[in-house]
């Protein structure tokens, strides 16, 4: 289907990964984007990871993201877990010794994930019960929500939609297992960890085949905590865009990426429930601030 063949242009909206720090900055940009007139109920289609998969759900199941965001700027919010020790230099390790004379980026995620299966980490049942518990709304929504999670075994990108026949619950767990921390978590026959494992963002998924959105939205906007510095085993967000605009340059797109003021309040571990209150705020000032550019290219 063409653009033109549509009754109006169809929208994706692109949610990253980044810990607890990320799902209370994403919140906070949509609330931001909402309080300046950017309707994001009009999405056709979202794209989740990690906490892009929270965010996400949130959005997509209706649940009333200002609400939350008053949670989280209080630190009030019961749904956040236990605190986790993200230790950025142990992680950085493994993933450089799965990147040694690793063929393709499959073979370097599945050493990665043979890591995360192999690790000392909490039971999935433990971790089932916190994700399940930052889902008010338990059902698949209608929307076309997409959450990416790898599996921990094959090394393989999957991406669960409401078409997979698997508990929304347990698609979110996956796409937030980040290796080291958390379990890498079973859903059907297979166990999978953190979908950033594979990108950060996966803005190519906000084009696929499927659903009301047949090739790609016309409309796209990436709201992504984290961003892979270039050069390094990941593309930026920036190169993901950009290399999607190259393959669509008829579309639009917009990134709303962590300014100087989220990026302090993130601090040294975005799994710190402490951050959430500082996140959150930095994350709606944004979405004001972005408000009017977004609303001109997603109207």
């Amino acid at each position: 289907m063409t653009a033109d063949a549509r009754t109006r242009p169809t929208r994706a909206l692109v949610l990253g990964g980044g810990g607890l720090a990320g799902i209370a900055w994403e919140v906070g940009v949509l609330v931001g984007l909402a309080e300046g007139g950017v309707d994001l109920g009009l999405a056709d289609r979202v794209v989740g990871t990690s906490a892009g998969s929270v965010v996400g759900t949130l959005l997509t199941t209706g649940v009333d993201l200002a609400a939350v965001h008053e949670e989280h700027l209080a630190g009030a919010s019961a749904t956040t877990g236990p605190p986790a020790n993200l230790d950025m230099e142990a992680l950085g390790a493994e993933l450089a010794a799965a990147m040694a004379g690793a063929r393709d980026a499959g073979e370097m995620r599945a050493r990665l994930g043979a890591w995360a299966l192999a690790a000392d980490t909490p039971p999935e049942a433990e971790r089932l019960e916190v994700i399940d518990a930052r889902l008010p709304i338990k059902e698949w929504p209608a929307t076309d929500l997409r959450i990416t999670a790898v599996d921990a075994q094959s090394g393989d990108l999957a991406v669960f939609t409401r078409d997979a026949r698997v508990r929304l619950v347990d698609a979110v767990a996956a796409s937030c297992a980040v290796p080291g921390v958390w379990p890498p978590m079973t859903v059907g026959k297979w166990r999978y960890m953190d979908g950033g494992v594979a990108s950060v963002v996966h803005v190519a998924r906000a084009d696929d085949d499927g659903f009301e959105i047949t090739g790609p939205a016309d409309r796209l906007l990436v709201v992504a905590p984290l961003d892979p510095p270039a050069g390094g085993p990941f593309r930026s967000v920036t190169q993901e865009i950009e290399h999607r605009q190259e393959q669509h340059p008829e579309t639009t797109a917009v990134a709303i990426l962590a300014d100087e003021t989220a990026v302090a309040a993130f601090g040294t571990n975005v799994l710190d429930p402490a951050t959430m209150p500082a996140s959150a705020k930095a994350g709606r000032e944004q979405g004001r601030a972005r408000a009017a550019e977004v609303a001109r290219s997603w109207a």
